[in-house]
């Protein structure tokens, strides 16, 4: 059985990690069955979850793990979309995972309470005592400095609100009143918009943007619609 290596869930969230989140998404969509494996960070082949173990076959990156089902499985995550939707459909999934998910990136890890509530009881959770603190500012101090490099990491908090607040508020547009993005069913988009929704949603991580997203009927109910066709135990 195909193997997905992860973080692991939280309460109300079937794994820590968006891109994570976004693979079990494609998984389920293309109705594979797997098992997840939350041993396998040391040996992830680029550094970061999630990658998969398929017949032998290893493969890393959410969006490779996509490429790869559509090969082997013979599944086209777009179908019925026209070539502009495509197009379309690609750009709103790398809105969400190269800004987005940034953003929700640094509320999670940069302010102090939501990192104790949020990903600091994960640490408390596997980690033996003597090992958490430094475990914890070893992991913070490198996703903050990659944040800061890559450029996001240097705008404050309520600059952050406003770089969210327009992310929201072009996904709640461009979904309006369609129950998937694309219309009528899901396509490989979905999976990225859910999992940035869903972490940026999660009560332990308090933001602008997160309020900004809840104050969007049609962004909350899609979450709900998506978590419970795919993650309904969750």
């Amino acid at each position: 059985m195909l193997k997905i290596y992860g973080f692991g869930p939280a309460p109300g969230l079937p794994d820590l990690s968006p891109y994570v989140l976004k693979a079990m998404t494609l998984l389920k969509m293309a109705g594979v069955d797997y098992v997840v494996d939350t041993t396998g960070f040391r040996r992830a082949p680029k550094g970061k979850l999630p990658y998969i173990e398929d017949d032998g076959v290893i493969v890393a990156d959410s969006t490779f793990i996509r490429f790869h089902l559509e090969k082997t499985r013979g599944v086209d995550f777009d179908a019925g979309l026209s070539p502009v939707e495509r197009a379309q459909s690609w750009a709103i999934e790398k809105l969400c995972e190269d800004h987005l998910s940034s953003i929700v990136a640094l509320h999670r890890w940069r302010d102090e309470e939501n990192f104790r509530t949020g990903i600091g009881a994960f640490f408390d959770k596997m980690l033996p005592a003597p090992l958490r603190a430094p475990a914890k500012w070893i992991a913070r101090r490198g996703i903050l400095k990659r944040l800061w490099r890559q450029g996001i990491g240097r705008f404050n908090d309520a600059e952050l609100g406003v770089l969210g607040q327009r992310d929201v508020d072009a996904l709640a547009t461009l979904l309006g009143d369609k129950p998937f993005l694309m219309g009528a069913n899901p396509c490989a988009a979905d999976a990225a918009v859910f999992a940035a929704l869903t972490l940026l949603m999660d009560p332990a991580t308090v933001s602008a943007t997160r309020d900004a997203a809840l104050s969007r009927p049609n962004l909350v109910a899609y979450r709900d619609r998506m978590m419970g066709r795919y993650f309904p135990a969750s």
